[in-house]
């Protein structure tokens, strides 16, 4: 059987997003613009994106038994993401995240995980055919490690190329880096992983460098408006990205991967997905919201991007 597609594990969560001129200082009450609530979490994000864009995706999570869950759900499936295999906690609520967004479009968040951190590798492991047919297995770390793991494993062992966005930014053991094909973190994720002191673009490399030794295959740095920098054993790689006018950046690094994945599955090139990637990146910026602003592809084919 012929294997396409991409698979994600990962997490889904509603945002709490209120819009202010400025972050408050710590003790600080500041009055903001306006509140909305949007679907998100890194893993529906990003299954949200490459969907829309075209591509065959698989979402494997879990979320609470709430009205939280439905909202969820109803955009996975309008964006045609397959969740039929969404696992079901009785007894935790469906993750949760509170995002402020200043005027500039930068962001803080907080999440509450709920039932993301609920998933388990043994649930993981009864959908191991799921790997099987899956070109793509992407995930994240708003999951247990041990979840992370075990999707590794099954991506390897079902010759998967397996993607981790490292965010957020945690420390992750040892076994885990030689299974990783392409790992796509930012400067500060880059930074915790490496032990490195990122500053500049050589510290980036230096710092994706130690990854590859590490057994990574492929290190892909976003840099916001910088675009990204592809290192592995062959060289580096910068890939640029044209300038826009930011409004939300919530949701840039979910784009980036999801669109990435996509293409990859696809049978593209290394730099073609990434250049692919740090477009839809650019779009998804100059929008509000999460999953609101990922682009269908029916929108982008006049870009001359796909």
């Amino acid at each position: 059987m012929k294997k396409h597609g991409i698979l994600v594990v990962g997490s889904s969560n509603l945002d709490m997003v209120v819009t202010t001129k400025r972050f408050p200082d710590p003790g600080e009450t500041i009055f903001g613009n306006k509140f909305e609530m949007f679907p998100g979490g890194k893993g529906a994000n990003q299954a949200v994106c490459a969907s829309r864009l075209g591509c065959k995706t698989t979402f494997i999570g879990k979320m609470g038994n709430d009205e939280f869950r439905d909202r969820l759900s109803q955009v996975m499936v309008e964006s045609e993401v397959d969740i039929n295999n969404l696992f079901i906690d009785e007894n935790e609520h469906t993750g949760t995240a509170f995002i402020t967004v200043d005027g500039t479009g930068q962001n803080q968040i907080i999440v509450i995980s709920g039932s993301n951190m609920k998933l388990t590798p043994d649930e993981i492991e009864s959908k191991s055919s799921l790997f099987a047919d899956a070109s793509v297995v992407l995930t994240q770390l708003e999951i247990p490690l041990a979840a992370v793991i075990k999707a590794a494993e099954l991506a390897n062992e079902n010759d998967a190329v397996f993607i981790l966005n490292p965010a957020p930014a945690l420390t992750i053991p040892d076994q885990l880096f030689s299974l990783i094909d392409f790992i796509t973190p930012n400067e500060n994720e880059l930074e915790l992983l490496s032990g490195i002191k990122v500053q500049d673009d050589s510290t980036v490399e230096k710092a994706a460098k130690s990854l590859i030794t590490k057994g990574v295959k492929n290190v892909i740095v976003t840099l916001g408006d910088r675009g990204s920098i592809l290192v592995n054993c062959a060289g580096v790689k910068h890939f640029p990205v044209n300038k826009v006018k930011v409004v939300d950046s919530t949701a840039a690094g979910d784009a980036f991967n999801g669109a990435f994945a996509s293409r990859l599955a696809e049978g593209a090139s290394v730099e073609d997905s990434i250049e692919f990637a740090n477009s839809i990146a650019s779009i998804t910026v100059t929008r509000m919201g999460a999953q609101s602003s990922m682009p269908f592809l029916r929108e982008i084919k006049h870009l001359q991007i796909v």
